[in-house]
């Protein structure tokens, strides 16, 4: 059977942590983990240079420890040690099915993982390795949906996913409302206009000002990743500038 061919040669995935708990109440679930780098495994095996972004709710969440009292600085600076807890997880998992990983970490902590510097994460992707970037910014008060977007354009991703549990963007919350309806494309201007949760809006200003795509979907349904890769439209919700430049 003939190889086949991706529709595009860079991405950026942006996992949440949450989504790496699957149904515990916190830390990383082992087979949740697998079947999530097996995913993206079978997409790097099609030779689709792919980087990632993990999230930390699953561990520590900085926005959460500061409504509850902690200073807002050291509530997100823990919140990116989570994060670097979880692309360690991610690599080990990626590592035992054969891939060749870096992590990348925008805060200093050499003894497990690489700084940050753009021009070696293009390198390393240009090599085929998977590049998992970790700690978001390196700054607090920024979200890792922020640093999704701002690697995905600092890298030159073709696309960037939004991996979640909701497949697509709903014009309300499907759990409390069965009717509501998803939508299949939206613009930046849409979500920023209408409000829609679908990124911060720094995330989504990012997005649009750089002219990068982006796409939610449902990352617990097995093969939906690879279905985008390969050029599916009708997975999750597109959100693009609508035809404008």
């Amino acid at each position: 059977m003939s190889k086949q061919t991706p529709a595009y040669r860079r991405i950026l995935v942006k996992l949440s942590g949450e989504a790496l708990m699957g149904d515990a109440d916190y830390g990383v679930d082992p087979v949740v983990i697998k079947r999530l780098a097996e995913e993206i495994r079978d997409v790097h095996d099609l030779g689709v240079q792919v980087g990632m972004v993990v999230g930390g709710g699953n561990i520590f969440r900085g926005a959460g420890l500061a409504r509850a009292g902690m200073d807002r600085v050291t509530a997100d600076h823990m919140g990116m040690l989570a994060t670097i807890m979880n692309a360690l997880a991610m690599q080990d998992a990626l590592e035992h099915l054969g891939a060749h990983v870096r992590v990348m970490s925008g805060l200093s902590v050499n003894e497990v993982c690489e700084d940050y510097i753009r021009r070696r994460a293009v390198r390393h992707l240009e090599k085929g390795r998977v590049c998992i970037f970790a700690a978001g910014i390196g700054n607090p008060f920024f979200t890792t949906d922020t640093a999704a977007s701002l690697r995905a354009i600092e890298t030159g991703a073709e696309l960037l996913l939004k991996a979640t549990k909701v497949d697509g963007v709903y014009s309300a919350d499907p759990k409390q409302h069965p009717k509501a309806s998803r939508y299949a494309h939206l613009t930046f201007d849409q979500v920023l206009t209408d409000k829609l949760m679908v990124m911060d809006a720094t995330a989504i200003v990012l997005c649009r000002d750089n002219n990068i795509p982006l796409r939610i979907f449902d990352l617990t349904c097995a093969g939906d990743l690879m279905r985008i890769v390969l050029g599916a439209t009708d997975v999750g919700t597109l959100v693009d500038n609508g035809g404008r430049s």
